[in-house]
């Protein structure tokens, strides 16, 4: 047996410890809801922690057919904060098991 190959089984068998929490933290983001919203919280948008849209919630109050557009307006500012919210998630999530190492095809 070669010197070095105790040294690269262990490198082995960490990588494949993180690749299993890395594994597990992504099932868990998808449990984790984040919400954004806009006009006041009129519009309410949830997500999932795998940028997953989960429900839209709009207020009467923020109903008039003369705003149309305004309520356009709103939903897309409440989707893009609850998106962007759950992309931080993830990274932080994510981070903790990489140890803030970006790795290529996660997240």
């Amino acid at each position: 047996m070669l010197k070095g190959m105790g040294g690269m089984g262990n490198m082995l068998k960490q990588a494949q410890k993180m690749q299993k929490r890395l594994l597990e933290v992504q099932q868990e983001l998808k449990e984790r809801v984040v919400e954004g919203s806009a006009g006041g919280g009129m519009v309410r948008v949830a997500a999932n922690g795998q940028q997953e849209v989960l429900s839209v919630k709009i207020g009467s109050e923020a109903v008039s057919a003369e705003d149309v557009e305004l309520l356009e307006d709103m939903v897309l500012a409440a989707v893009c904060q609850a998106l962007e919210k759950s992309r931080q998630l993830a990274q932080e999530e994510m981070g903790k098991v990489t140890g803030g190492l970006q790795l290529p095809g996660l997240m």
